[in-house]
């Protein structure tokens, strides 16, 4: 039997990183990483959403210019018919310069590069390729080792491409910094916020992350209603990113992740700095440098031992190798290769429903600003009510109710007749707040099933086969949308259900610690996780004679403390 005192590190059992998480606490150290998060997460819908203000769909006239008679301008405004002096017959003859409402918007990108007729395909295409970008940059950055400094580097290639674009005219130009934009956001930030969290605040906070990004929305959509001059709306959603970078040195790297890698006396230092600003204490020396070593050791041991189980199985090893050619390690076996697949549908689903919804302001409503801004206000409660429903249900059963509620609201407004606004508003806001709860756990969820030394790899990959959707939306909401109206909703109701399907494959992550390695993914539920103890020093003793006295657990019962 063992005796478990936490708050003194005396006799403790470990199972993980998280048993020092737990004596740290909560303090100025662990909201500073949510902070920064947070604050990501604030600017990032004037990026992820600017087509919607910057690139519009805008009325326009056809300007003929020609000598001969015009007959008529054709009602898509891109040809006309003369009659030509030459030849004395009808021709068409398509327009090369037209007139753009200004109603609305006094400049839009749209205009600016008449971005109509034969180059409307440039309009969803300058979504797209953020998305792309948002596509490939996780899947780069995911793999370098060391979180904090693709961190800096990404908010700073986000702060200057973001200035840089108010001033260019060249279009192709602009494309081409949307597309390095994309690349450098990333979710680094989120992990390293998840990573330091305490075990027992971690859902709440990665749920309530997600919060900014729903206020992020709605001044979005306040801040296109102010300013209608698409370069000077892009400025002022550029500044705020300045902010961050003070922030930046005070950020440390992941303790966590220190520790999986070998790094000790890196994370000694960051430790002690967490508990100084805390306000807490850390236990000896000597104590964390073994508990430190134990878990590196144990990690290690496993790895070992899940290679062999491996090996019997008829596998290879932790990476599947064709000649000199290696696989990403999350390829490397068949639990983390179901994980992996299940993770990347649910990301791909979410951000499917998700910008869907967003872009759909032309399909569910009349007013494409109120749209988004009621959009942004329905992610409030979808965060909020997330909360205690996962603390008590659990991750995974919350995540399928959230998706099949979805379903329903979408597949609702496939009956409703075009015109009848306020109800398509709102079964389509209803939806909007469904996927929005379900999107919130996804990212708690995510980072949970991965093990610690492919937890980036995992969630940046998921995320970025979730922004393939994300691709491919604004084709859907604005090429198919107006000829199929049924088509958008039909689609993005079908993914929720597959979702839901697919959430069959995983398991239960509601009070668990967190997986370390692939080896300890490779090896739960076939032995038991062998302890890790501090030694025990004469200073001790009589705390130790104290603590007989109290409850005691049996080895492997867990201690609902932690």
């Amino acid at each position: 039997f063992l005796c478990l005192d936490i708050q003194n590190f005396v006799g403790v059992m470990a199972d993980s990183f998280d048993a020092l998480l737990t004596q740290l606490g909560t303090g100025k150290w662990n909201i500073f990483f949510a902070l920064a998060s947070s604050f990501r997460f604030l600017l990032s819908p004037s990026q992820s959403l600017s087509s919607v203000y910057l690139a519009p769909s805008v009325n326009y006239t056809c300007q003929p210019h020609t000598v001969d008679h015009v007959i008529e301008v054709k009602h898509d405004s891109c040809s006309y018919v003369i009659n030509s002096t030459s030849t004395g017959r009808l021709e068409d003859v398509a327009c090369i310069k037209w007139t753009f409402d200004k109603s609305v918007f006094s400049s839009t990108l749209t205009s600016e590069f008449e971005l109509v007729c034969e180059r409307e395909y440039l309009r969803p295409t300058y979504q797209s390729v953020y998305m792309l970008g948002t596509c490939v940059g996780p899947l780069v950055c995911g793999y370098f080792a060391d979180r904090k400094i693709v961190y800096v580097v990404s908010q700073i290639v986000v702060s200057a491409a973001s200035l840089g674009l108010c001033l260019l005219h060249n279009f192709s130009t602009i494309l081409f910094l949307r597309f390095i934009i994309g690349c450098s956001e990333l979710l680094i930030h989120l992990v390293l916020a998840l990573e330091v969290c305490e075990p027992r605040h971690r859902a709440t906070m990665g749920i309530l992350t997600g919060m900014p990004w729903a206020l992020g929305t709605m001044l979005w959509g306040g801040a296109a209603y102010a300013i209608r001059d698409w370069r000077w709306l892009q400025l002022a959603a550029s500044l705020p990113s300045v902010l961050m970078f003070p922030a930046l040195y005070y950020l440390d790297e992941s303790p966590r992740w220190l520790i999986v890698q070998g790094h000790a006396s890196r994370a000694q230092k960051v430790l002690e700095k967490a508990a100084r600003w805390n306000k807490t204490s850390l236990p000896s020396e000597y104590e964390l440098k073994t508990i430190m070593s134990q878990i590196k050791r144990q990690a290690n041991t496993e790895e070992e031992e899940a290679g062999t189980e491996r090996k019997s199985q008829g596998d290879t090893g932790d990476s599947v190798s064709c000649g000199n050619l290696t696989a990403p390690r999350l390829l490397s076996t068949r639990k983390i290769i179901t994980i992996t697949v299940a993770v990347c549908f649910l990301f791909l689903s979410a951000a499917l429903v998700f910008d869907g919804l967003n872009l759909g302001g032309d399909l569910y409503s009349e007013n494409i600003f109120l749209y988004l801004i009621f959009a942004g206000l329905m992610e409030f409660p979808g965060c909020t009510l997330s909360v205690p429903i996962v603390n008590r249900y659990g991750r995974k059963r919350s995540l399928a109710v959230c998706f099949v509620c979805c379903s329903i609201m979408l597949f609702t407004l496939t009956f409703i007749p075009t015109g009848h606004w306020q109800l398509m508003m709102t079964l389509a806001l209803l939806g909007k707040m469904f996927i929005s709860a379900a999107f919130q756990i996804i990212y708690v969820y995510s980072n949970e099933v991965f093990p610690t030394e492919v937890r980036v790899q995992g969630v940046e990959t998921g995320s970025a086969v979730g922004q393939v959707a994300a691709i491919i939306v604004p084709f859907i909401s604005i090429y198919l949308g107006p000829v199929i109206p049924w088509l958008p909703s039909v689609v993005f109701g079908t993914m929720s259900i597959l979702a839901s399907v697919s959430l069959t494959t995983m398991k239960e992550t509601k009070g668990a610690n967190l997986p370390d390695t692939i080896a300890q993914l490779e090896l739960s539920g076939k032995k038991e996780e062998s302890p890790i103890r501090l030694q025990k020093n004469e200073s001790t003793d009589a705390k130790n004679e104290k603590s007989d006295q109290e409850p005691c657990l049996s080895e492997g019962q867990p201690d609902s403390r932690t």
